[in-house]
């Protein structure tokens, strides 16, 4: 089994990166069986879709390998590289280029989402995304792709290139990709202020995430603001569907804990967020304040954050390379 995910390294990383991806990552790690690899990488590619100033994007890129590093992610278990460092990424999605139809892309729900009713203007980087998408999983014979709810579909989009490419050119080149189901699902965080829009560094209000640089009496401070109701917690967790911003902190404690939500409403039934609330804070900290250390440490390292990167991607490389010069060879370039 090989294991591949990738995620867009952005700055100012919150726990939604953290529950959301990363640790699952973490869990995937610990689980591997012998014989079993695991590659993540930092989807810098995919972030030329928005205009990022040059220096930005490359203090974004380290941030993010230092995250992964001081969350758990170790580059001697697992091959952690810089998507751009391997060129064969960008090849390969121009070969796919032509097996996948416009068709295909246009009825992308994420495409829709994000270039809105102003397409004209978007980019093209942002439109071809999940071709390239495609180019990153077929690359190394991905067998399991773990993915959020909202990439299910550009997995999908994925298989049908796979399969169209290797019916056109008469190959059996391409393994087609299955979704991962191991490590747990991975968490969906929610901002603090509002229980229906997911915790984003785009939010205006800083009280909104939880930053993985703030201190302890930060994370205390906005749990304490974070917004409730004044309705006790429930025994059963389907009772909290009506309830978003309850569901969001019951959910953050069970991610945090590594319990349940029955196992914590269980603790809580019938109590109040006046109790609950120190409670989560405290698990946050303890969960957070040994990785806000070593990652205060790594991110001032940046020779070998570097290194690191550049060791990951050359073991990328030796996988990668030879599955594009066959692509090459079956499409008659070589």
């Amino acid at each position: 089994m090989r294991v591949l995910s990738g995620i867009q390294p952005t700055g100012d990383l919150h726990l939604g990166n953290l529950l959301g991806a990363i640790l699952r990552w973490v869990r995937m790690q610990e689980e591997a069986k012998p014989g079993e690899e695991l590659l993540f990488f930092l989807a810098d590619l995919h972030s030329l879709s928005d205009h990022i100033e040059p220096a930005r994007r490359l203090a974004n890129r380290r941030e993010m390998a230092a995250a992964l590093v001081a969350s758990g992610i170790d580059p001697a278990r697992s091959i952690l590289f810089a998507q751009s460092d391997v060129p064969a990424h960008a090849e390969l999605c121009w070969l796919l280029n032509g097996t996948a139809r416009m068709g295909w892309l246009n009825r992308m729900t994420q495409w829709k989402d994000k270039a809105g009713k102003n397409r004209e203007s978007a980019s093209v980087a942002l439109f071809d995304y999940p071709v390239l998408q495609a180019a990153d999983i077929l690359l190394y014979q991905a067998t399991h792709v773990p993915v959020g709810e909202d990439q299910k579909q550009h997995i999908e989009l994925t298989r049908d290139i796979a399969i169209k490419f290797n019916n056109d050119y008469d190959t059996e080149l391409f393994v087609v990709p299955e979704p991962f189901v191991g490590a747990g699902t991975a968490a969906r965080v929610m901002s603090l202020r509002d229980g229906s829009a997911k915790m984003s560094k785009s939010d205006p209000s800083d009280m909104s995430r939880i930053n993985l640089t703030d201190d302890d009496e930060t994370i205390a401070q906005k749990i304490r603001k974070a917004r409730t109701d004044p309705e006790p917690l429930p025994a059963d967790p389907a009772l909290l569907a009506t309830r978003p911003e309850a569901k969001n902190l019951v959910g953050l404690m069970a991610t945090a804990t590594g319990d349940s939500e029955t196992a914590v409403l269980a603790h809580f039934e019938g109590q109040g967020f006046g109790a609950f609330k120190p409670a989560l804070a405290d698990a946050l900290i303890a969960l957070i304040a040994p990785l806000r250390t070593r990652l205060t440490e790594l991110r001032t390292d940046t020779g070998e954050l570097d290194r690191l990167l550049a060791t990951g991607a050359a073991r990328a490389r030796a996988i990668g390379e030879p599955v594009l010069e066959q692509a090459y060879r079956a499409v008659g370039l070589r």
